[in-house]
């Protein structure tokens, strides 16, 4: 089975030997594909929706994997006990959403001892959600594929107290490695930014001035993180 590279970098990020609790399976691609690499013993892939847990299951069977990998439907983390797995795997859902699933199942979400998440949007906001629970981000990963920016990263219990307020919004890790992605994502959306604040100064208006002034601290933030790739 041959992974797409964002779900190629996720199952990167999974540590060997653990069982996972993968919410929104989706196909199930990922839980399938580390089992039969050896890479973790088993998996419970959890979905909200029917259809796509269906879709799990018929890949699980057609593997053979039954045995090792558990489907079943949840909404979050409402269908799983505390110690049924040990790493956490949620990605492809808004950065909101993803809180709400952490929070509602924040029980559940602290007995795991790792988690592993790929926020669509809101990923600033929801970095500074895993710092004020007490998270630490220990593992980063910028993938482009197919035209689409994804941001992945691995947490554990700790502090991110030293992290700049540019880190929390990119990606601490990834801005001191220089990731060459990010900064092709960064460029990218200077440029966007740059182009609506002409099409603003233009507009006129209160409203317009508004978003005008937080487009121009969204602007301050991406040149803040641009400057980790002119240090020596």
């Amino acid at each position: 089975m041959q992974l797409s590279r964002r779900l190629s970098a996720i199952a990167q990020l999974v540590p060997e030997g653990r069982c996972i609790a993968d919410v929104g399976c989706d196909h199930g691609y990922l839980p399938v594909f580390l089992v039969m690499e050896g890479k973790i013993p088993g998996a419970i892939a959890m979905d909200v929706r029917k259809g796509p847990l269906e879709r799990a299951r018929g890949h699980i069977l057609q593997y053979g994997l039954e045995q090792y990998i558990e489907t079943r439907l949840s909404d979050g983390l409402d269908a799983l006990k505390e110690g049924e797995a040990d790493v956490l795997v949620i990605a492809g859902m808004g950065g909101p959403l993803m809180e709400q699933i952490l929070e509602r199942g924040a029980g559940v979400r602290d007995s795991f001892s790792e988690l592993i998440l790929q926020p669509q949007s809101d990923i600033g906001h929801f970095r500074h959600y895993l710092g004020e629970r007490g998270y630490r981000i220990t593992s980063e990963r910028a993938v482009l594929e197919d035209g689409k920016f994804y941001f992945l990263m691995k947490a554990s219990k700790g502090s991110m107290q030293d992290w700049t307020e540019a880190e929390y919004a990119y990606g601490g890790l990834l801005l001191r490695e220089r990731n060459p992605i990010l900064r092709e994502y960064l460029l990218k959306e200077r440029g966007v930014k740059e182009k609506l604040v002409e099409r603003l100064e233009k507009t006129g208006g209160s409203a317009a001035a508004r978003r005008l002034k937080e487009i121009k601290e969204e602007m301050q933030t991406i040149e803040a993180a641009l400057e980790y790739y002119e240090m020596q």
